[in-house]
């Protein structure tokens, strides 16, 4: 199975067992009627519809590029991403104000019991199944099965904190131990919700990932050929699963047409044994101009007929030169 069908099978089970976990959360609200436990059931239609709109952009993101999407239909995984991190405010929103009217306006609470077992089993689950869908989304490079994730991980921690607030209510009877966890939740609930928008957010100005530059510097650092005399002006565009990247090659000026695209698909080769057809390389061949600079002191192409200086040293690719619109000059 590749991997744009896993996405979409993991995305199937997470909206599937949502819905199972948002009944029984609206049950256990009916049954105690506690603003804590409502918090859990709130954040819960949160999880389904986010879950349904992610299936929906996973479906999307494997439709083939076309000529009005040249680089794919990935992005709308970002667009998942954005709304369920919107959602995720609003719930807390939400939260936080029922937690308020009920601090102002108390109200009875009943079958504590049933409903903090009900609210540790559903926590769970999600913890579980948020652990599954991190995992998969950073195999398969999905961003919006790991926001998933992470927010069905964050109901976890919010339901721990749930249940021991829930104990103590039910120990304790004070009653405004329960509107204290909406507000405390709901608040963490926002604070989830804007560090998902955040990552989305980057990811559609298409900032540049030094994580993911620096990593292909070290695999082409470890694979340099001869007349690799410079790799620089790089830029990465991600789109869903795959990588679309330009960079310009430096390579003798002697060579010829035939010899400098031999050269491009050696590094072609290197990146693809990497990241396979995720990869979707463009190079533009640069003459290496040796007059004036120091190209020679750092090529490793030791038998070159037209070399002006001897041989000094490989400067290394780092993220800076990766990225340079120019090869630094000496």
């Amino acid at each position: 199975m590749d991997s744009e069908k896993v996405k979409l099978s993991v995305q199937k089970k997470i909206v599937c067992v949502s819905s199972l976990l948002l009944v029984a959360k609206f049950a256990a609200y009916y049954m105690t009627n506690s603003v804590g436990i409502l918090t859990d059931a709130l954040e819960s239609i949160v999880n389904v519809v986010a879950g349904a709109i992610s299936l929906y952009s996973l479906h999307l993101a494997i439709k083939p590029k076309d000529k009005d999407h040249p680089f794919g239909h990935g992005k709308i995984e970002l667009i998942s991403a954005s709304s369920e991190g919107i959602m995720i405010i609003l719930a807390g929103v939400m939260i936080i104000y029922e937690a308020v009217k009920r601090l102002l306006f108390p109200g009875d609470i009943q079958k504590l019991d049933i409903g903090i077992w009900i609210v540790a089993l559903s926590g769970l689950v999600n913890y579980l199944l948020g652990l599954y869908s991190v995992r998969v989304g950073k195999k398969n490079n999905s961003i919006a099965l790991v926001a998933g994730g992470k927010h069905l991980q964050s109901d976890t921690y919010s339901s721990v904190g749930l249940v021991l607030g829930l104990l103590a209510l039910y120990f304790t009877g004070m009653s405004w131990i329960d509107s204290a966890l909406g507000l405390i939740f709901g608040g963490i609930i926002i604070v989830t919700g804007i560090l998902i928008l955040r990552q989305t957010v980057t990811g559609l100005l298409d900032e540049a990932d030094e994580k993911l530059l620096g990593e292909m510097a070290a695999l082409l650092n470890g694979n340099m050929r001869p007349e690799w005399i410079d790799i620089h002006n790089t830029k990465i565009i991600k789109s869903g699963n795959y990588l679309y990247i330009d960079c310009d090659l430096t390579v003798p000026w002697y060579y010829t047409v035939e010899e400098g695209h031999r050269s491009g698909e050696a590094l072609k080769k290197v990146l693809g044994e990497r990241y396979g057809d995720r990869a979707q390389l463009t190079i533009h061949i640069d003459p290496c101009d040796i007059t004036g600079t120091d190209k020679c002191e750092s090529c490793l192409l030791r038998d070159c007929p037209h070399r002006e200086k001897a041989f000094v040293g490989r400067r290394h690719i780092d993220v800076t030169t990766f990225t340079n619109n120019e090869p630094e000059r000496g």
